[in-house]
């Protein structure tokens, strides 16, 4: 029986049965969710959570050269995250930055206005968590809306191949980490180097995610256009009655 095992009890005949049906079915539940990982623990405990961060700094350092390196037919999930998606870079990417861009923000407005003798600089705070609210909203609400839309569209049985939640995040959360650098390099005062880093850290980022989610969201439209065509071209009784 899967759902139970059996111990003799030294040669008296006696069994003892212990359920396992229970701690199973929850693991099934977070793995289908988190894409193959079972966290051991419950939901409130330190352990649940232990298994998001666990990886090392070989392959952290690995997934943000991926990010920032972007590269034809290289699929981010497939070729760096290997069925082990993590927040711990994801998540530090976010607050780095968040400081990185109220600091940044706050040198680049002193610097523009260090000539200027009726200028009194007063540190802009509120730069934080403006900062703060706008990234770990594009990190999170962006990835859990194209998930759920994949999904949706895909159906439970994820015929497609689409990915975990765990994973859309991961991949979002590390497209992030071209934005730092060019962060730091808006302290230098030319606007036009401004735009033209903000343009090509865009065209990086964007990438990432194209060259991950494109191919599901192909294949997905392909899949709909054939049963589009299917329902209302062609199928029809030679008396003109649809089959």
């Amino acid at each position: 029986d899967p759902e139970a095992s059996t111990l003799s009890g030294g040669g008296r005949g006696e069994d003892v049965k212990l359920d396992l049906s229970e701690d199973e079915e929850g693991q099934e539940e977070s793995s289908e969710l988190l894409g193959g990982q079972k966290p051991t623990g419950g939901f409130w405990t330190f352990e649940y959570y232990e298994s998001f961060f666990n990886v090392d700094t070989v392959q952290v350092l690995d997934r943000v050269k991926g990010s920032v390196l972007p590269l034809p037919g290289r699929n981010f999930i497939k070729h760096y995250l290997r069925s082990n998606p993590d927040l711990y870079g994801p998540f530090w990417i976010c607050v780095t930055l968040v400081f990185s861009v109220a600091i940044s923000g706050n040198l680049s407005t002193f610097l523009g206005e260090m000539g200027n003798p009726s200028y009194h600089y007063r540190p802009q705070f509120h730069r934080v968590t403006i900062a703060a609210v706008v990234i770990f909203m594009y990190a999170w609400l962006v990835p859990i809306g194209l998930w759920g839309f994949l999904t949706w569209r895909q159906g439970t049985e994820r015929q497609i191949g689409g990915y975990s939640f765990l994973e859309t995040v991961c991949v979002y959360g590390y497209s992030l980490f071209i934005y730092i650098p060019t962060s730091v390099l808006w302290i230098i005062p030319f606007e036009w180097l401004r735009w033209t880093l903000i343009l090509v850290a865009m065209v990086i980022s964007g990438s990432v995610l194209v060259l991950t989610f494109w191919p599901v969201v192909r294949d997905d439209t392909k899949v709909m256009a054939v049963a589009y065509s299917c329902d209302h071209c062609g199928f029809t009784h030679p008396a003109g009655r649809r089959l």
